[in-house]
């Protein structure tokens, strides 16, 4: 009888372990070049994505740009100067851009930028055309004006909802940005929401404080003012401003919806009117609130004499914290809030004056554009 050698633990490890071995190799042999050729092609594959993502974001902002700029114009300023030796000349410059948003010749720009009364406007369009302003309004709201031209036909811009704008979302700037009457882009992303800037002139005039306004890495300069923030649906979604103090890849616009009941008084009435309280303020952002031990809201700079927060007792130093029960935040403004109500509506006001909370009511008044 022959004898079957048994074989120990150990040994039974090593042989099975051996055989895994061989197992691994022989797999790896005949599977090196599909495993190789599926790699290349995922890699291939990941790459084509990529490009085409690309391709099809340039394509977007191309098609943004074919369909939004006939409706684009910049905005010419003309005034007499005096020369020392030829006398009074009239001085013609390009300072900012508009849009189009009806065909019979309503254009919005900014306030800012049409802000000299003395001085006459006109607008260029994209294929050289010149006409002349002939009505002015000035929102005493928000840096809008609404400009009147004799024409029909004319190319119009779709108005968006600013209000659905997300942090990291696409957008184009289109404006009148070397003051040469033709228009340059700029491509960018929002980068915040609810912003606080100061706004100017590109002549050094004028400049005001706005709140609640969009951030965007697209290069915007003062020939920008006024003109498109658009998304890549080719709807505007902001009014852009220039920035007086000097911030390098930082541009600001204003949410086109708050412009909108503006530009629906406007078409109903003929001009607009809104409801004023009647101070000048700044805004304490909560981080500002923390760092100065202030509360959160619109700290009061100066009281309009007159007005309904004089009449209501609001004085210079106070903090208001909210209106109406709406507290005033960086996303939820003084101005946002107060834009809500009619003229003449009473709101109960939330007052901090010396660190001691305090309640007023108010009469809103009237403020009609200029």
């Amino acid at each position: 009888m022959v004898k079957i050698p048994v074989l120990s633990r150990k040994q039974i490890f090593r042989l099975a372990f051996l055989l895994v071995l061989i197992s691994a190799g022989v797999l790896a042999y005949f599977y090196r070049v599909p495993i190789g050729e599926f790699l290349k092609e995922r890699l291939t594959f990941l790459e084509i994505r990529t490009v085409q993502r690309i391709v099809k974001e340039e394509d977007a902002v191309i098609e943004v740009v074919d369909d939004t700029s006939p409706a684009v114009v910049s905005v010419v300023q003309k005034k007499m100067v005096l020369d020392f030796f030829s006398g009074p000349l009239s001085q013609k410059q390009g300072i900012g851009t508009g849009f189009i948003i009806r065909e019979n010749g309503v254009i919005l720009t900014n306030r800012h930028v049409v802000s000299d009364q003395d001085a006459e406007y006109s607008v260029v369009t994209a294929d050289g055309t010149e006409y002349e302003v002939k009505e002015i309004h000035r929102d005493t709201a928000y840096d809008l004006a609404i400009l009147k031209v004799s024409a029909s036909g004319l190319p119009t811009l779709s108005l968006g909802d600013s209000d659905q704008i997300k942090v990291g979302q696409s957008v184009v700037a289109i404006g009148n940005a070397l003051g040469r009457l033709s228009n340059t882009v700029t491509k960018g992303i929002v980068s915040g929401i609810g912003r606080g800037i100061t706004a100017g002139g590109s002549l050094g005039g004028d400049t005001e404080e706005l709140d609640d306004v969009i951030q965007t890495d697209a290069a915007i300069n003062p020939g920008n003012s006024g003109g498109p923030l658009l998304n890549l649906s080719s709807e505007v979604v902001g009014i852009n401003v220039a920035v007086a103090s000097e911030a390098e890849n930082i541009g600001f616009a204003i949410p086109i919806n708050l412009v909108k009941s503006a530009v629906d008084q406007f078409e109903q009435t003929g001009k607009i009117v809104r409801p004023f309280l009647g101070v000048s303020y700044y805004l304490i952002t909560e981080d500002a609130a923390k760092v100065q031990d202030l509360p959160r809201g619109a700290f009061v700079q100066e009281v309009v004499a007159g007005s309904a927060a004089q009449k209501a007792g609001v004085k210079a130093g106070d903090v208001i914290t909210a209106i109406g029960g709406g507290s005033i935040t960086e996303k939820n403004s003084l101005a946002k809030i107060v834009l809500k109500y009619e003229v003449g509506d009473k709101v109960s006001l939330t007052v901090v004056r010396n660190g001691k909370t305090i309640a007023l009511s108010a009469t809103l008044g009237e403020s009609q554009s200029d």
